[in-house]
């Protein structure tokens, strides 16, 4: 084949592939929920005080305050700022199933971004740096994760926080037994009835669920950290206008006084933001 002929077939070829690449580029995420009037916001009912179903049916918390900066933001993109939201409520493997099978736009909860989830969907700006450590008795008798040979430790199933538990307790020679659960009230109720002796979770988690025990005054948290938890919204992956939006949402609430009233309204009675969350926001808050 002649070069002109060649150059021909290659321009051919472009003009062909052209309009399915702008088409691709004005679909996507945000142009779904400009069609349909709505975004589906996937979320956690159970993960105080990040996120959760209150007594009226309503979804509340820090990360939830977050998500409703955010899908505003995305209502002025789409030119809707009465979206309707459609929160569902799912774990956290649900939650990111949710993600990337497109039955949810947004994913609000705790959820900790690790590269093997990267595989499935993307994630925003981080939203909070926590770590993971053990909810005890106060008579257990268990002064470190060391003490913990021999024990039962609850954890909720399909979490980051499963993974690292049976890492540190390998490194560690410590020959404890797992117990998966479904909910966090039953790692809870586990340690009320004596059928476990130590609750894995995240600290802040940990502290919301004691917050609404029968009796707080009973439990306490080991000084152990069992892991870092960078939080992150979950979000369709290849999408990078709709990322885009909510990272720009995320900004306008680190720039301005709405996360201090964010933080303030569902984490102040823990007192001020670490250095390391305030630097995460400072970090996020990406310029123009």
């Amino acid at each position: 084949m002649h070069t002109r002929s060649l150059f021909a077939v290659a321009l051919l070829g472009l003009v062909l592939v052209a309009p399915s690449a702008s088409a691709q580029s004005a679909g996507g995420t945000l142009a779904k929920i400009k069609a349909a009037k709505a975004i589906n916001v996937a979320y956690s009912p159970d993960s105080l005080p990040f996120s959760s179903k209150t007594a009226s049916g309503d979804a509340a918390g820090y990360s939830i305050d977050i998500c409703k900066r955010v899908i505003a933001q995305i209502g002025r993109t789409v030119g809707d700022p009465n979206l309707k939201v459609n929160w569902i409520p799912g774990s956290v493997s649900e939650r990111l199933q949710m993600i990337a099978s497109g039955r949810a736009d947004l994913e609000c909860g705790n959820t900790t971004v690790t590269q093997t989830r990267l595989a499935n969907v993307d994630f925003s700006g981080l939203i909070f740096v926590d770590s993971g450590g053990f909810l005890i008795k106060q008579n257990a008798g268990i002064r470190g994760a060391t003490d913990l040979g021999g024990k039962k430790i609850a954890v909720l199933k399909g979490t980051t926080t499963e993974i690292r538990l049976n890492e540190v307790l390998r490194t560690r020679l410590v020959n404890a037994t797992i117990v998966p659960i479904a909910a966090a009230e039953e790692g809870i109720a586990m340690l009320e009835a004596g059928t476990a002796d130590a609750y894995a979770g995240d600290k802040i988690k940990l502290v919301g669920l004691v917050a609404t025990s029968k009796d707080p005054s009973i439990f306490i948290l080991l000084g152990d950290d069992l892991s870092l938890e960078p939080y992150a919204l979950a979000l369709p992956r290849n999408d990078s206008d709709f990322r885009l939006e909510v990272n720009k949402a995320l900004t306008q609430i680190y720039a301005t006084a709405d996360i201090e009233q964010i933080f303030g309204q569902n984490l102040g009675r823990l007192g001020r933001p670490s250095g390391l969350l305030a630097a995460m926001y400072l970090l996020y808050a990406i310029p123009q």
